[in-house]
Parts: structure tokens; C-alpha cells; sequence
């Protein structure tokens, strides 16, 4: 042990250093925002939150339900006599069991599924945090409304530019 650590033990310079910054900061203004107040910033695009779904567009297929991991979507589903087709009669998503991992929206062959920016949806009960149709018909109304194309193209793939090669790689020609 060297004299400078043994100084530094003894006469306790890391407290005296630490309470000296505490005492700097104690008659400063507070850093935390006060939340109803001040409201947060908005989410950055691409950001997974609420779901949104579209009746019309999903086909029942089942898809996003047998991709989940955590096994938080439950569809039920039957088939219309008059037109041989399935009609989804239940579509719940359990909102305190998402990993919010978006598989389910990848799976999605019709784009039925989004996951919106919206981040303010905390409640007191589990049953408002237990989606229903209706609650995600109405997510997606309120939510998706003229940006569902745009949400597909920006953010989930692939697209054309993704299978272009970049100038500076090396590329086989072959012989000629």
C-alpha cells in the first residue's frame, strides 16, 4: 500500500469528495419532469408499442398467434357457410404478456397487425390492458389512419434497396 492510498483511507477523501458534490446539487433545481405536467417527448418512428388491428384485412390464417412466443394471442375463428371463407369471431391480445418482439406483425401476410408509436397506455386494471376487438379496431383507427402504408414500407422488409450490392464490394465476374 502506497502513502497516497494510505492518505486517502485514512483522512476518508472519496466521502469528503462525494458530499462535497452533494452539497453543490442540494439548492439546484430538480431534474425530474413532473409527468401530467410535462409531457414526455414523442416516440422515435419504429417504436413498438399499442397494438392496432384491421378486421377487414386479417384472413384468419393464424398466423401471428403460432409465431408469438409468449403465446398472448387468441383467435378463434369459423367458417362462413355462404362463402367457404374464415371469419374471425375472436381476436384478443393480452397486452401484460407481450414481448412487444413484433414476430406477430412479421408473420402477418395481409398487414392486419401493427404495432403503433403509441406509448401512453397504463392503467390500474388488467382488464384495460386486455385488448379486445373492438379495442384494437378502434387502435388502429385512431392510431393508423393514413399511415398503414407508409408504416410497411418503412419499416418492415424486404425491399429493393436491401439486395443492392455496394460499389466498393468485389464482385465475381466469371470467365468469359
Amino acid at each position: 500500500m502506497t502513502t497516497k492510498e494510505l492518505i486517502r483511507k485514512i483522512f476518508f477523501v472519496e466521502i469528503f469528495k462525494g458530499m462535497a458534490l452533494t452539497f453543490s446539487r442540494l439548492f439546484t433545481h430538480a431534474v425530474t419532469r413532473r409527468y401530467p405536467h410535462k409531457i414526455r417527448r414523442p416516440a422515435q418512428p419504429g417504436f413498438r408499442g399499442l397494438h392496432a388491428w384491421s378486421g377487414e384485412r386479417c384472413v384468419g390464417c393464424k398466423l401471428c398467434a403460432g409465431i408469438c412466443p409468449s403465446q398472448c394471442i387468441y383467435i378463434a375463428t369459423e367458417t362462413d357457410k355462404e362463402t367457404k371463407k374464415l371469419v374471425v369471431k375472436k381476436y384478443d391480445i393480452e397486452v401484460l404478456r407481450c414481448l412487444f418482439c413484433s414476430f406477430c406483425v412479421e408473420a402477418c401476410p395481409e398487414g392486419a397487425l401493427a404495432l403503433t408509436e403509441h406509448y401512453e397506455y397504463a392503467d390500474y386494471s388488467r382488464e384495460a390492458l386486455y385488448m379486445t376487438m373492438e379495442k384494437l379496431q378502434a387502435n388502429w383507427d385512431k392510431y393508423m389512419a393514413g399511415k398503414v402504408e407508409d408504416y410497411f414500407k418503412r419499416f418492415w422488409g424486404p425491399r429493393p434497396e436491401d439486395f443492392s450490392t455496394p460499389e466498393e464490394q468485389a464482385v465475381f465476374r466469371g470467365r468469359k
